[in-house]
């Protein structure tokens, strides 16, 4: 009825689960591993990447969207994983709408140049101008719809401009990462539908690791 979910599909939404992963633990402890939120930011200015695998530099950067998407369709530690899996759900909407903005969508492809030009620059795409500037985008394009995505966490660290900065920009890289799979034939039914092909596809890539 429905096409089955390939391996560039799923790698893909994983790494709409990644962003959203590190989205929730940021928010909720103040810091994520470095080089997990590198990964995220740098597939943002992947822009006419060769594979879908080069988006994220390598599989193994994949890992942890990889193990939490893996928990989440198994209804594994629901409670603890139930803001990422809001933060999914948020991310694929406005990648949605923004995939029927063209105007919106050609004021961030400039926008990412020049940020890539910057990281280049500053030689470091976590680079806190870099960031800055990449979460400024990200107010200024997507935070324009009315939908936006709340999220959860500890207001101390919610409040501080760097921390807000860095949600911005793994939010960013989940929409990115939604629009990818968007291109590659990837649907929200197949979350409903096809969650035991998934799952296998999921299984095979733990196995490539």
């Amino acid at each position: 009825m429905f096409s089955k979910p390939n391996r560039e599909q799923v790698l893909a939404l994983a790494g709409i689960f990644q962003a959203c992963q590190l989205v929730e633990t940021l928010a909720k402890t103040g810091s994520v591993p470095s080089d997990r939120f590198t990964v995220c930011v740098e597939s943002l200015f992947q822009q006419n990447p060769p594979s879908t695998e080069a988006v994220f530099g390598s599989l193994s950067n994949l890992q942890l969207g990889i193990e939490s998407m893996q928990e989440l369709i198994t209804l594994q530690s629901r409670t603890q994983k139930s803001d990422t899996l809001r933060y999914v759900v948020g991310v694929i909407y406005l990648a949605n709408k923004l995939r029927r903005n063209k105007s919106m969508l050609n004021l961030i492809g400039e926008r990412l140049q020049q940020a890539a030009k910057q990281a280049e620059h500053f030689g470091s795409s976590s680079h806190a101008n870099v960031i800055a500037n990449l979460a400024q985008t990200y107010q200024d394009s997507i935070s324009t719809f009315r939908y936006r995505i709340q999220v959860n966490g500890y207001a101390g660290y919610l409040q501080q401009d760097n921390i807000a900065q860095r949600i911005r920009c793994l939010l960013f890289a989940g929409i990115r990462s939604a629009i990818l799979w968007h291109q590659l034939g990837g649907r929200r039914r197949q979350l409903l539908f096809n969650r035991q092909q998934l799952l296998q596809q999921l299984r095979d890539l733990q196995t490539a690791l």
